[in-house]
């Protein structure tokens, strides 16, 4: 009895060779549609995204999408560890305190300014004196009127009182410290300055040499100078505003600031 032959059925439909092509082909044109993409980039949306996957921890707490060998031990594991909070749990609060410790410790001069300002608030100081935060440090400005006569340099008695709290506040810190003087742009002329100058510059010697000489801090860390009018912090056009460029500026400087 002769065996029935076997007909070779004829596949039909795509090789499969065909398959394999043309997800390469897609890849490719994927590949290339991604480097279109990339080359008209938009650089601050560039710069979001990517701060975006830095603060998402999503490959340590995400499940892998490749299959692991003992899928059993990884179940005991995350049975053992619980639920692991991700960063979408955390409040908002909790961030921000999070973030201020850290700028307090990379720079220490932020928590110093509140005190300073809190100290001010508490002493009745601030129509003397004003405090704010720049790149070089914290900037105490004092208008000449409580502690200057017009045309002079020397500390008048109810400013005094003024530059203690200053000193005592200095003495805590062991920041350098530069003080500057300011002057309107009316003309200076006398015998012992001729010119806002020397006025500018004097004022300054005044107040670190008071500072010096009343609480024996090191003479080392004062640097001292006179910009006369170069430096208005508003126009010279009327009264009040000469009355706020003529001042003496205490810089609590930056650690390592020169």
């Amino acid at each position: 009895m002769k065996r029935r032959e076997t007909r070779k059925r004829n596949e039909r439909g795509t090789p499969k060779w065909m398959v394999t092509y043309s997800d390469m082909v897609t890849l490719i044109l994927v590949f290339f549609i991604l480097l279109f993409s990339m080359s008209q980039i938009d650089l601050n949306k560039f710069k979001a995204i990517s701060q975006s996957f830095q603060d998402r921890m999503i490959l340590d707490f995400s499940s892998s999408a490749v299959p692991m060998d003992n899928p059993t031990e990884q179940i005991n594991q995350d049975d053992d560890l619980g639920e692991m909070p991700n960063e979408f749990e955390f409040p908002s609060q909790d961030k921000e305190v999070m973030n201020q410790e850290e700028a307090e410790k990379e720079d220490p001069l932020n928590g110093l300014l509140e005190d300073i300002e809190s100290y001010l608030n508490e002493n009745d100081l601030n129509e003397v004196i004003t405090a704010n935060r720049t790149e070089r440090g914290i900037v105490l400005v004092l208008q000449d009127s409580i502690f200057f006569e017009s045309g002079e340099a020397d500390i008048l008695e109810e400013g005094e009182p003024f530059l203690q709290e200053i000193g005592y506040l200095l003495m805590e810190i062991p920041n350098e410290v530069k003080v500057e003087g300011h002057t309107d742009s009316r003309p200076m002329s006398s015998f012992r300055y001729p010119s806002n100058w020397e006025l500018s510059g004097g004022r300054a010697s005044s107040v670190v040499r008071y500072l010096i000489e009343e609480f024996n801090i090191d003479e080392s860390r004062f640097s001292i100078a006179g910009y006369g009018e170069t430096r208005p912090r508003v126009p010279n056009d009327t009264e009040a505003n000469m009355r706020e460029n003529r001042r003496v500026e205490i810089i609590i400087l930056n650690t390592g600031e020169e």
